[in-house]
């Protein structure tokens, strides 16, 4: 039995060997791959998921590397009736570390260099990463980057043990071979070497990045695949749409068809846990069908409304949102498109059966078996979306992940679409008089293009973010009511270049689109009522329900604070108007005009700590004159006077 074995591994090798042929590869990357002890090149997804099982097939299989001669379990694969279920036995490792980036080259950047981190270069670690996997059996897949449609021809090699993380790449670029790909150079390359961060890195997730103007490597040196597999490749967009001039957003983004066949394309942008996995789910109902809008903390009261009928919605796209140059026009809106094949849909709002009856569809009954992370597998049942793996305090795990092809999601759109309004979401605390916040932003707000850049500049990340372990000095100013910014594009912790590089073409990208709608909108907290993702369901709704209809002058109001725009003097949707309160928060009695004027100070002071770093010789003049009003505390009219808003 051996033997066959071996003889099979052998043919499989051979095979590999005849199909990486036709790739051009640095010389130490084929150098490597020609001294491996096996290499199999998966030939469809079901062999791949095989592979994933481990060499028995499952039912469990751990992942074990040897570190310097100890055996280290990295993470454990259970094979479960509609999946893998995939868990880390570190409650680091379940999450991305935000600051696990590091830098090779000598290329512009504003990231940490691994030189200045480590005290020496990267060779002599890329060269010894090289050498260990040419001592391992390996799986190497090619994918490409962008998604199946846009993406850049590309090369993933990692240890065969790893082959869940594979399985996890292709499945969110989409599956293609070398034999549909024909000869190429790969754009970029994805190497997995586990074992490093204990032996290099002292435990910590470390991703580094070695780019040229040709070739993107990144060395992924832990097994999570959020920081690799997932925003690594993110990283390589960024990159090359550094160096062409366009941009790949962080957004998701949905086409809203309401009870009267009006048509809206929705994208929403924000920082991790901003909302935007959510922007494409369906409103939540009670069981009597009424909709919770809001819980006031303060007076114990809950406000409901009802809406008869809610508009249909077909996801565009989920995270990583393409605005290729190949697909724009002269509609005065971007053209979207989605970069990923699949998503990484993060279920921690999935807390029992019937939340989302559409995902938990998918996820229970998919046409193929799918790749969970972080949630309870029982061997050969059924991974259940709501039970998330404990961490070691006790407590659900705030990051559980599906992964999960767009093909298998219902109603999904293919092809490009126009933008017609960008809305921007903020995880708010609560705001009351007695204890006092940022959470002052009301359900809706409208803002000029100027605006919009600023809170994209930003990019606020607060009040208990789910997606990413915090370092000890975020959490507690988060802890502490402060704000943390994630950055230009709420992207910038995936980019490898420059701030003022990536907010000069993030500011032409949203003055080009002058017949774009631009909106804010908090998920969490409006002031003393507690809203989950409420406000913005609903703020999709009416905003899909009014179309490209103007909004009147007289119907806007300022608000206090202008960094928030305008609000409504009046939203009714379906009939029903929504309380004043809800969108002017210093009207609410739990709040006032002290408490709202404190967070609006707390607000525009981040801002103005978090904006001067961009006012370089670099820097758009547009974007100086825009930020320059926010140091002065300008009024929102000279903020319109610099980019008239489309209303």
């Amino acid at each position: 039995m051996t033997e066959s074995l071996d003889l099979r591994s052998a043919e499989r090798s051979a095979s590999a060997h005849a199909a990486l042929a036709g790739l051009t590869l640095p010389p130490a990357v084929r150098a490597a791959l020609d001294a491996c002890r096996t290499v199999v090149v998966p030939t469809t997804r079901a062999e791949l998921y095989q592979i994933a099982l481990g060499p028995e097939g499952g039912p469990v299989f751990d992942v074990v590397y040897d570190v310097d001669g100890a055996p280290v379990k990295e993470a454990d694969v259970v094979r479960c009736r509609n999946g893998i279920a995939v868990n880390f036995p570190d409650d680091y490792l379940r999450r991305r570390d935000p600051d696990c980036m590091r830098i090779a080259d000598d290329l512009p950047t504003d990231k940490p260099r691994y030189a200045d981190v480590f005290g020496e270069s990267f060779a002599q670690t890329k060269a010894e990463t090289l050498e260990w996997l040419a001592g391992q059996d390996l799986v190497v897949v090619p994918f490409k980057a962008g998604g199946l449609s846009f993406g850049y021809p590309s090369l993933a090699i990692m240890p065969a043990n790893a082959a869940f993380f594979a399985l996890t790449l292709v499945d969110l670029q989409g599956w293609v071979t070398f034999e549909e790909l024909g000869p190429y150079t790969p754009r970029s390359i994805l190497y997995v070497a586990p074992p490093f961060r204990h032996t290099h890195f002292a435990g910590r997730q470390v991703v580094v990045h070695d780019r040229s103007t040709t070739l993107h490597e990144v060395f992924a040196y832990n097994l999570y695949p959020g920081p690799s597999a997932k925003k690594g490749v993110f990283s390589v967009l960024l990159d090359i749409g550094e160096q062409e001039g366009w941009l790949t957003a962080h957004a998701s983004s949905v086409r809203v068809t309401t009870p009267y066949e009006n048509e809206t394309i929705i994208m929403h942008e924000g920082a991790s846990g901003g909302g935007k996995s959510e922007m494409c789910q369906e409103i939540r109902r009670l069981e009597d069908g009424r909709i919770l809008l809001g819980h006031n903390i303060v007076s114990d009261e809950p406000y409901f409304i009802t809406l008869g009928e809610t508009s249909a919605l077909a996801p565009v796209t989920d995270d990583m949102t393409l605005v290729h140059p190949s697909v724009q026009n002269e509609s005065g809106r971007v053209v979207v498109a989605d970069a990923e094949d699949g998503w990484f849909v993060r279920v921690d709002n999935l807390t029992e059966y019937g939340e989302d009856v559409a995902l938990e569809r998918v996820f229970i009954h998919p046409s193929e078996p799918l790749v969970f992370y972080n949630i309870h597998g029982v061997p050969d049942a059924t991974c259940l979306p709501w039970e998330h793996t404990l961490d070691s305090s006790g407590k659900p795990c705030p990051n559980p992940r599906v992964v999960v092809s767009r093909k298998q999601i219902r109603g999904v759109v293919s092809e490009p679409e126009e933008v017609d309004v960008r809305t921007f979401g903020v995880r708010m605390p609560a705001c009351t008089r007695t204890a006092p916040s940022y959470g002052i932003m009301g359900m809706t707000h409208f803002v000029p293009p100027s605006v919009a850049w600023l809170w994209r500049l930003i990019a606020p990340r607060g009040d208990k973010n789910p997606s990413i372990g915090e370092s000890a000095a975020a959490t507690t100013k988060l802890e502490h009511g402060g704000m943390v910014a994630e950055g230009v594009g709420s992207y910038w912790p995936f980019s490898t270049g420059t701030k003022v590089a990536a907010a000069n073409l993030l500011l032409r990208q949203l003055v080009g689109a002058n017949r774009t709608r631009y909106v804010l909108t908090p998920n969490q907290h409006i002031g003393a009522y507690k809203v989950g993702f409420s406000a913005e369901w609903l703020t999709r709704e009416y905003l899909s329900r009014r179309g490209a209809g103007r909004i009147r002058p007289e119907h806007l109001v300022a608000s206090r604070c202008p960094l928030l725009g305008y609000t409504l003097d009046e939203m009714k949707i379906d009939g029903q108007l929504i309380r004043q309160t809800f969108l002017r928060t210093d009207r609410q009695s739990g709040v006032g005009v002290e408490a709202y004027d404190f967070g609006a100070k707390i607000l525009t002071d981040f801002f103005k700590s978090e904006l001067t770093q961009f006012l370089t010789e670099d820097l758009d003049p547009l974007g100086r004159a825009i930020i320059e009003v926010c140091l002065r505390d300008g009024g929102i009219e000279e903020y319109e006077a610099l980019t008239p808003m489309y209303a």
